[in-house]
C-alpha cells in the first residue's frame, strides 16, 4: 500500500522561509529614514503582519489536519483556498506600500525637496530589496498554481523553467522559495533573465515589472542620490 502524501507536509519549510521574508519586508519598510510611506511609518508593517498572523494560522491548522488525516490513512491533497488568498493579498498588498513608497521618493527627488543624499541610498537599497523580495513571493505563489499544487504533481516545468528541469535521469524537481528569490535577485540585478527562463505570458510581466521597478531605482534614484553626495 502506498504511503498517503500530502503537499502541506513537503512545501511546510518554504512557507515558513516565505514568512520569514515578510517580516524582513515589514522590517525593512520601517527602517526607511524619509516620510515615504502611506500615513504613518507603522501602517505598512503592522497592516502586513495582521494578514501574516492569520494566514499562518490556517496554514498551521492545515497542517495539523494533514498529519491527522495521514494517520487516518486518507489523502488530503487539496490545500485551502483561504491560505493561498490571504497570501495573494498580503503580496498585493506589500507590492502596493513598496510602489508608493519608490513614487514617493521619485517625486520628492523631482521637486528637489530633499537634500540628504546619504538617505536617499539608504531608502533606494531598502526599496530594491523590498523589491526582490516581493517579487519572489510573486513568483513562488503564482507559478504553476501555487505551492502546494507544485509540490502535489512534481512538476518541473510550470511557468518557470529551472535548470534543474534539463537533467536527464535526475529526481523529479520541485522549485522552492529559495529557488523564486535567486530568480528575483538575478533579474533585479541584471534586468532580464539569467538561469531560467519565463515560459508564461504573466511570468514575462512580472519580471518585466520587476525589472522595470529595479532599474527605475538603480538607475534614476541612486545616481541622482550619488550626484547629491557629490
Amino acid at each position: 500500500m502506498q504511503r498517503p502524501s500530502s503537499s502541506a507536509d513537503t512545501h511546510a519549510a518554504d512557507f515558513w522561509l516565505a514568512c520569514s521574508a515578510i517580516v524582513v519586508v515589514a522590517v525593512l519598510q520601517f527602517f526607511l529614514i524619509n516620510d515615504l510611506s502611506l500615513g504613518p511609518r507603522w501602517l505598512a508593517p503592522a497592516a502586513e503582519i495582521a494578514l501574516l498572523i492569520p494566514l499562518a494560522a490556517a496554514f498551521r491548522m492545515r497542517q495539523k489536519r494533514v498529519k491527522r488525516a495521514v494517520a487516518a490513512g486518507r489523502l488530503l491533497d487539496q490545500p485551502w483556498r483561504i491560505i493561498r488568498y490571504l497570501a495573494l493579498a498580503l503580496i498585493t498588498v506589500m507590492m502596493l506600500m513598496n510602489f508608493i513608497a519608490l513614487a514617493e521618493l521619485v517625486r520628492a527627488l523631482l521637486a528637489g525637496r530633499t537634500e540628504n543624499g546619504t538617505t536617499l541610498l539608504v531608502d533606494a537599497v531598502i526599496i530594491w530589496m523590498i523589491n526582490i523580495i516581493v517579487f519572489a513571493l510573486w513568483f513562488w505563489g503564482l507559478d504553476g498554481g501555487g505551492p502546494a499544487i507544485r509540490h502535489a504533481q512534481r512538476k518541473p516545468t510550470f511557468e518557470f523553467l529551472f535548470p534543474q528541469a534539463l537533467i536527464k535521469d535526475a529526481a523529479p524537481f520541485s522549485p522552492g522559495f529559495v529557488d523564486y528569490l535567486f530568480l528575483s535577485f538575478t533579474n533585479a540585478t541584471a534586468f532580464s533573465p539569467t538561469d531560467t527562463m519565463p515560459l508564461s505570458q504573466r511570468a514575462k510581466l512580472l519580471m518585466m515589472a520587476e525589472a522595470m521597478i529595479s532599474l527605475l531605482t538603480i538607475a534614476f534614484v541612486a545616481a541622482r542620490a550619488v550626484n547629491i553626495l557629490a
